[in-house]
């Protein structure tokens, strides 16, 4: 988003330490700690139950918490100041379709104490800011999908929060409108916190990265730094004719930088420390053994992969 890191500009506009939350014998968070800088976009990560919405509810002040504390701009969580100083997007629609989003707008206005010209000045700016300038005084209820999650943002961002959470902003909208919504995140220039299912918006929007299971967060850092820790090596996939693998992987497994060599999904799988670096000796080996190669693909971690390695689950688990 901006490159800032965890306390630029003065210090961690949000921060949680050791956040617990108990619903009976079942810990729903357990000890969770991280920061967001100023203008810092800080991506939270966990496949479905791994305490995500609990957490974000603490961090807005809307649950409170068994244990830890919560700081959001210099004010303790759950106080009149931190909540003024969040804008919450939340994941269902918060908006009422039978309105337009002027007068959605207006109605959530007034509710944090603006009116008259300063208001309509607000509504105009946040509409510019969604990309819905033109379409503000048609009825919510008309817009497609990606239009009322960009209304949804313009509702959150009213006030010009000094933080912004957004809990799976663009889930079920159209590539369109999906792009719209990552450029204006990316161009906010405040501290975002930001969950999602979409691993290439992490990777594209997010400066640090927590990854949640279980209630506790079990890594965190940039999206370069995870994937070196926890992404594995390699994979370079061989395709040939299927009366050749055995002859090509048992040339391939003599090859200096590869660990590993099975046949998956079709093809051959070869783990490597480089995957690259390995390619012209397995060109040369598949020659050398009168093998014919059909295709040729290396495959390098991602996120995916951090968090297939960290949680034993599928994102979208």
């Amino acid at each position: 988003m901006s490159g800032a890191a965890a306390g630029d500009d003065g210090g961690a506009m949000l921060s949680c330490t050791g956040l617990r939350k108990r619903y009976g014998e079942r810990v729903a968070v357990d000890g969770v700690c991280f920061s967001i800088g100023a203008r810092e976009c800080y991506g939270l990560l966990g496949p479905n139950g791994a305490g995500k919405t609990t957490t974000i509810s603490m961090l807005c002040g809307l649950l409170v918490a068994d244990e830890g504390e919560v700081w959001i701009d210099g004010h303790a969580g759950g106080t009149i100041e931190a909540k003024a100083a969040v804008g919450y997007v939340p994941q269902d629609l918060a908006l009422y379709p039978d309105l337009s989003a002027v007068e959605n707008l207006t109605f959530f206005g007034q509710l944090y104490g603006l009116a008259g010209a300063p208001l309509r000045a607000r509504i105009s700016e946040t509409l510019e800011l969604v990309g819905l300038a033109d379409r503000g005084k048609d009825r919510v209820g008309t817009y497609s999908g990606g239009m009322k999650r960009r209304a949804n943002m313009a509702a959150g961002l009213l006030h010009r929060p000094k933080v912004l959470v957004l809990d799976e902003p663009t889930v079920g909208v159209d590539p369109q409108s999906r792009n719209a919504i990552l450029e204006t995140v990316g161009a906010l220039g405040i501290a975002v916190l930001y969950t999602t299912h979409y691993m290439e918006e992490a990777a594209k929007l997010c400066d640090r990265i927590g990854i949640i299971d279980d209630g506790r967060l079990v890594a965190e850092g940039t999206a370069s730094a995870l994937i070196r820790a926890h992404g594995g090596q390699d994979k370079v996939h061989l395709a040939c004719d299927e009366a050749d693998t055995a002859a090509l992987a048992e040339a391939c497994r003599t090859l200096g930088g590869v660990h590993d060599v099975h046949r998956v999904d079709g093809v051959l799988e070869l783990t490597a420390d480089h995957g690259p670096a390995v390619l012209p000796a397995v060109v040369a080996a598949a020659a050398a053994s009168g093998v014919a190669l059909r295709g040729v693909e290396v495959r390098s971690p991602n996120l995916e992969d951090v968090f297939l390695s960290l949680t034993g689950k599928e994102l979208r688990d």
